[in-house]
């Protein structure tokens, strides 16, 4: 670990150009309802497709207990998710990546919204999702992890709190 470019590869999600059109890779926030409070897609899949994909998902994991593990696979790829209060937070990733790591990002996005809310809820969410989407675009480009310094993440959010 030189700080070669290798380095970046080994981050969750950064598997490069080698992928199949198959890598629906998202971020969902659902309640216990199965209601979407913030979606996130990483690969172009149209409305009706994302309508789909997330009621299964949703259905998949909200059926699943508390003794089951947080990982469920679904068509070509993992899901991984992990509820905090009301809410599921659901990421899908390729089927090879390290689903303990989207787990960490997954507490990792979580702590980040409660330094800034302060103990975050689902109506935090709902009425600043604009926040929430530029935290989530600071940590995650292109499907990518590129920051998970939390300091980092909410300066820019800080800064424009601050001028207005």
């Amino acid at each position: 670990m030189n700080g070669s470019p290798e380095v970046e590869e080994r981050l969750p999600w950064s598997r490069g150009g080698n992928r199949g059109g198959d890598d629906d890779r998202f971020v969902l926030f659902v309640n216990k309802q199965g209601q979407t409070r913030l979606a996130q897609y990483y690969e172009h899949l149209s409305l009706d497709e994302r309508r789909a994909l997330e009621g299964e998902i949703v259905r998949k994991c909200l059926a699943r207990t508390d003794q089951q593990c947080s990982f469920v696979e679904h068509r070509n790829y993992k899901v991984v998710y992990r509820r905090y209060a009301s809410l599921f937070f659901l990421v899908g990733v390729d089927n090879d990546e390290n689903e303990l790591a989207i787990l960490e990002f997954i507490h990792l996005l979580v702590e980040t919204m409660d330094r800034h809310f302060g103990n975050v809820c689902e109506l935090d969410i709902m009425f600043h999702l604009e926040k929430v989407h530029f935290m989530l675009e600071e940590m995650v480009m292109n499907g990518c992890i590129v920051e998970t310094s939390k300091q980092n993440i909410l300066a820019p959010i800080q800064l424009m709190e601050k001028s207005s």
